[in-house]
């Protein structure tokens, strides 16, 4: 095994734990959003729940896959400079990906924003909006693993 095998592979798998917690949060979203119409106590206790769940998540899963992930990413980088130079950063395959990790980190972030919106009851969002959007890494990721694989270029 070589170290860009080696990066490739937890930069995978990091990457995988990530993309899930990306695509729970939201679904935890809707149901907690879902709530708002039920009669007490079983509203309490099902936020209450919720809540932790949302919470684990972030902490456990997603904050450090994410971390990861860019780690292993900014060492594939690494590895790659190495082997092919810097060359490599700036077709248009690598720019979208990198393009797609901004928008990533740009979803947890406004996920994590959501977070505290929600605990705090200032949340506007409906389970209907969190279901539509619940797609958006997915779809992302689908650009980016397509990109990365293929390395197209124009012309």
């Amino acid at each position: 095994m070589n170290a860009y095998d080696l990066a490739r592979g937890l930069h995978i798998l990091a990457v995988i734990a990530w993309m899930a917690g990306l695509l729970f949060l939201p679904r935890l979203y809707a149901y907690d959003a879902e709530q708002a119409g039920k009669a007490e106590p079983l509203r309490t206790e099902m936020r209450t729940l919720l809540r932790a769940w949302q919470a684990r998540l972030l902490k456990i899963i997603l904050n450090p896959a994410a971390a990861l992930a860019l780690l292993f990413g900014a060492w594939l980088i690494h590895l790659d400079i190495q082997m092919r130079g810097a060359a490599f950063l700036a077709e248009p395959w690598m720019v979208v990906k990198l393009i797609g990790v901004v928008l990533l980190f740009g979803w947890h972030g406004f996920l994590s924003a959501e977070r505290k919106r929600i605990v705090a009851g200032t949340s506007t969002r409906t389970s209907r909006f969190w279901r539509m959007t619940n797609e958006i890494p997915f779809l992302l990721a689908i650009i980016m693993v397509l990109s990365v694989t293929t390395e197209w270029r124009f012309g």
